[in-house]
């Protein structure tokens, strides 16, 4: 057998065998996929208005920081969180189950109730302050006795939140009433049977930079800022 042909047989042995473990490999992958199941990219969402769209309730500097790095530090977690767990699946190994699915938890919260705060908002004057009216007023009525009231109870439950949190308002399915909570971090305190559709971030990285620790002036400030026509926007679609 001359040279020539030797060294084709090897190369294309070669190339056979390549493929053999190239095909293995990829029979691995898609079964190791099937075993995590579906994985989503979060991404952060844009702001629907500018950095200092809020001044002067709430400074530029602030929201930049608060969007661009606790947001997206938000996303990035829970992204790696789902990553792990989709890992463990596969792997069927579940020690740091416990982990990653605080971690999950942790994130999510924080990116979904963020997303939810920045629509909330509005310029003052350009669809932000005033109080709400239509449906959403008649529920608040209803259920709190008044919308002063209502204003009282939730700045007051902001207020409160012990360490870092929220204050929320959410429309609870099984009756059809509008509730106040809590929410300590992003995840504890959370009512199960119910759904946010308005909330202020009172993480002192909300209102630091301006406030310092004055946590009332945020709050009585921020009144100043609400998106009352996209807060009954989200009632409605949870009405339906």
């Amino acid at each position: 057998m001359n040279d020539s042909r030797r060294n084709f047989l090897k190369t294309a042995g070669g190339i056979a065998a390549a493929g053999a473990v190239l095909t293995t490999v990829a029979s691995e992958a898609k079964a190791q996929n099937e075993a995590a199941g579906a994985l989503t990219e979060h991404t952060l969402p844009e702001l629907p208005y500018a950095y200092d769209a809020l001044e002067p309730y709430i400074d530029a500097k602030t929201m930049e920081l608060h969007h661009s790095k606790h947001h997206a530090a938000y996303v990035s977690g829970l992204n790696a969180a789902e990553a792990a767990l989709a890992k463990a699946r596969a792997e069927g190994n579940f020690d740091l189950v416990q982990l990653y699915s605080k971690r999950a938890a942790f994130n999510g919260g924080g990116h979904f109730l963020h997303s939810l705060f920045w629509k909330v908002m509005a310029p003052a004057g350009k669809g932000g302050g005033g109080e709400p009216s239509g449906v959403l007023l008649d529920a608040i009525n209803r259920d709190f006795g008044s919308f002063d009231a209502f204003k009282k109870q939730f700045s007051a439950a902001a207020l409160q939140v012990e360490g870092s949190g929220w204050g929320l308002l959410l429309h609870r399915p099984s009756d059809g009433r509008l509730i106040v909570s809590q929410a300590e971090n992003q995840h504890k305190l959370t009512s199960w049977d119910a759904f946010p559709i308005l909330g202020i971030d009172v993480w002192e990285h909300a209102y630091y930079l301006n406030y310092q620790n004055r946590r009332a002036d945020y709050i009585a400030a921020w009144w100043n800022v609400v998106n009352w026509a996209q807060v009954e926007a989200n009632l409605r679609h949870h009405l339906v």
